[in-house]
């Protein structure tokens, strides 16, 4: 089984987006394609649109910076959860970060094809 990370992200108590829906989404996710959660990062009560005061994904990106990382791989509910910020721009520059240093960004609720490799 390959190791993965897990980030959850909520702002509102908005059924669809809470932590436990997210967490069962992403360990299904994660059965169906054999991967193994070993981190959990979570900002809870968090606007997606900065990233100031998230300090789970601020935590995250740090460890994957510093390469303190035991996994190749974070999985994220969608899109949304990884951030709505206002410039596009800003979260592509920390999914190209992530890759950079060798950890992919993976949705498990988006539909594009080419996320899951083994």
């Amino acid at each position: 089984m390959i190791p993965v990370a897990q980030y959850m992200r909520m702002s509102t108590d908005h059924q669809k987006y809470s932590i436990a829906n997210q967490t069962a989404a992403i360990a299904e996710f994660a059965d169906r394609h054999e991967l193994r959660v070993v981190a959990t990062y979570t900002d809870v009560a968090k606007s997606g649109l900065y990233l100031k005061g998230r300090v789970g994904l601020q935590t995250f990106l740090r460890d994957v910076i510093n390469n303190r990382v035991p996994y190749k791989a974070v999985l994220v509910y969608d899109v949304s959860r990884w951030g709505r910020f206002q410039d596009d721009d800003e979260a592509a520059c920390y999914e190209f970060l992530c890759r950079k240093f060798g950890v992919k960004v993976i949705y498990c609720e988006e539909s594009f094809t080419n996320d899951v490799q083994k």
